[in-house]
């Protein structure tokens, strides 16, 4: 197949972009240009570069603040593209640009369409619990996360799975989904079948602010929520007499509580949280003060070992 049968422009950013820009250099698909973010001062930026990997294939590579602008656009057509891709890309592609590429424009989303449709889906499947998510790559439209699907891979939540530990998951999962689809694509056999949005809801961003423990949570609503939001995230927290503490990891076993009450206290070296419902929650990373705590800093920064919340 010649190069301008497969032209392509792509959106990528994170490491599902890397890896997706790998799959189509794998299936010798001409990527003209690629269209990435800025890596943010104010960000954890922990993931892999697609701008390096782009650069390493001598693939020209943009940055541009917003992608709709009628200078950014008039750069994309000239390239003359068949398709477009986006993998993690965190700007939404307006109609003008999404009717450049003459065979389609698809996006690889980290959920199982249409649940999850929006922003950070992983995060918020196992806020809500879920066994399990995915990888999905469907067409492109305005409506975000909406136009019909190629295909999916599902991969397993487990109960003590952090949102990193499913994060790794879902870009191996987008890695196969799109190692399955791109030769069909590329040969024109690819089948799409539209999505009942009825069947998912579309979730929004979250904040820093959103990891804050509701203490009127069952224990395995607190360990979801600390789980979701552990490193590399910001983190769960909470104040005890007006100090932040911050919970970066936990353990559920759905184990009984030694309280009636809501509380934190150390037991044979080890830190629990006793919840509402009469559960416990191992907690296994805590910071104040920017040091981790073991038992002897925890009670010199909070006054005791054993705190009662209510």
């Amino acid at each position: 197949m010649n190069s301008t049968a497969t032209r392509t422009v792509v959106f990528a950013y994170h490491n599902v972009g890397v890896r997706g820009l790998s799959v189509l250099l794998a299936n010798n698909v001409d990527v003209g240009l690629v269209v990435t973010h800025e890596d943010s001062p104010e960000e954890n930026i922990w993931f892999n570069s697609v701008a390096e990997l782009a650069r390493l294939n001598d693939i020209s590579v943009i940055t541009p603040k917003d992608p709709n602008t009628d200078e950014v656009i008039a750069q994309i057509r000239s390239y003359q593209p068949q398709w477009f891709f986006s993998f993690y890309y965190r700007h939404m592609l307006g109609q003008t640009l999404l009717s450049i590429p003459t065979r389609g424009a698809y996006n690889l989303h980290g959920s199982l369409l249409p649940k999850y449709r929006g922003r950070v889906p992983i995060n918020w499947a196992i806020i809500n619990g879920e066994q399990e998510t995915g990888a999905s790559l469907h067409r492109m439209e305005i409506k975000p996360d909406a136009g019909p699907l190629l295909d999916q891979q599902a991969v397993p939540i487990l109960p003590n799975d952090t949102a990193h530990d499913v994060f790794l998951k879902v870009t191996c999962a987008s890695e196969m989904v799109l190692q399955r689809v791109i030769p069909e694509l590329l040969a024109g056999t690819a089948q799409e079948t539209a999505l009942d949005l009825k069947q998912g809801a579309y979730y929004g961003g979250r904040t820093e602010a959103d990891g804050c423990i509701d203490w009127n949570s069952d224990a395995v609503d607190i360990h979801n929520l600390i789980r979701a939001v552990a490193p590399p995230y910001p983190g769960a927290f909470c104040f005890i007499n007006n100090k932040r503490l911050n919970i970066l990891g936990s353990y559920y076993r759905a184990e009984k509580a030694r309280s009636k009450n809501v509380c934190i206290y150390w037991q044979f070296g080890a830190c629990w949280l006793d919840c509402k419902d009469g559960k416990r929650i191992r907690l296994t990373r805590l910071f104040a003060d920017n040091i981790e705590l073991d038992e002897v800093n925890f009670s010199r920064i909070f006054g005791s070992s054993n705190l009662t919340i209510f």
